[in-house]
């Protein structure tokens, strides 16, 4: 069996805030080990750890803002989020759902804690990914997938009790629902004490895995904590999970697409003029209109 190694286990960051809603670590790009080329096609990674925002009549969130040329993939842990978008998508996410914005060609947006959720406050955990689009789709036009919870892939692990939510590629021949522009693998594993997963993952995907919940224990000799990202090497196929405590696990596998990134702010395109395009097409009101 070839075993897929952990090249790093990465704390988190100190936390920034996105707007006034989102207290994030970033995990990806960090600099030196993990830029937007290491972890292609996941070209960031925010992560919000568990965080308590208290009761406020105004929804914390983040205003009106453009993207073009990637996808938006926003995993609800603990919480609800309201989002719109130019293109007509939206509606809320809530816990253990996941959204997924194709901006492509360029859309505005905007997201917010849910409003009645923001009246109560509580307890906010959230995982906003990046995904890169090959650059003969960066134009295609804007799409939206509400992925609820209660209709994902859940694939039962030996012990009964746990469980891999599948929410784009395939576990152990099962599909998950998310339509995807290049091959990759997303999972959310829900694992009990003493539960162990195994992967068999593609050699070249780039794959990561973080730990939401709990501890654990992967190929029987790394520990991994809560809040901590394991980036395996790209060698090897095959790796284990041993839940040492209830966890949860978010596992990302892709292909990389191995195409030139230039990357600004809201946009992530393959060259500086492209880039020039999309801040040209913005600032003309090209992305539609969003209140």
């Amino acid at each position: 069996m070839s075993i897929k190694h952990v090249e790093m286990i990465a704390t988190p960051s100190a936390p920034h805030y996105v707007g006034d809603g989102f207290r994030v670590h970033n995990f990806i790009p960090s600099y030196p080990r993990m830029d937007m080329k290491r972890m292609d096609p996941f070209i960031m990674l925010d992560y919000n750890s568990k965080f308590h925002f208290p009761p406020s009549e105004r929804p914390r969130g983040v205003d009106v803002h453009p993207h073009r040329g990637f996808e938006t993939v926003t995993i609800a842990y603990k919480g609800r989020v309201e989002h719109h978008d130019s293109s007509g998508g939206g509606g809320v996410i809530g816990e253990g759902d996941v959204q997924w914005m194709t901006a492509a060609s360029g859309v505005l947006h905007k997201e917010f804690h849910e409003s009645e959720w923001s009246k109560k406050g509580g307890e906010f955990q959230m995982v906003q990914l990046w995904v890169n689009l090959p650059a003969k789709h960066k134009m295609d036009p804007p799409k939206y997938q509400a992925l609820e919870n209660s209709k994902m892939t859940k694939v039962p692990l030996a012990d009964g009790n746990s469980w891999v939510e599948v929410i784009a590629g395939a576990y152990q021949g099962h599909q998950g629902s998310a339509s995807t522009f290049s091959p990759m693998h997303i999972y959310n594993v829900k694992m009990k004490a003493g539960a162990v997963a195994d992967f068999t993952l593609p050699t070249n995907f780039n794959t990561a895995l973080l730990v939401i919940e709990g501890s654990i224990t992967i190929n029987g000799t790394e520990k991994a904590q809560g809040d901590q990202m394991a980036l395996f090497a790209n060698s090897g196929e095959n790796f284990s999970v041993l839940a040492d405590q209830d966890a949860i696990v978010l596992i990302l596998s892709g292909e990389p697409l191995n195409e030139p990134i230039a990357a600004h702010g809201p946009f992530v395109m393959n060259t500086r003029e492209e880039l020039i395009a999309a801040f040209t097409a913005f600032n003309e009101g090209k992305f539609g209109y969003l209140e």
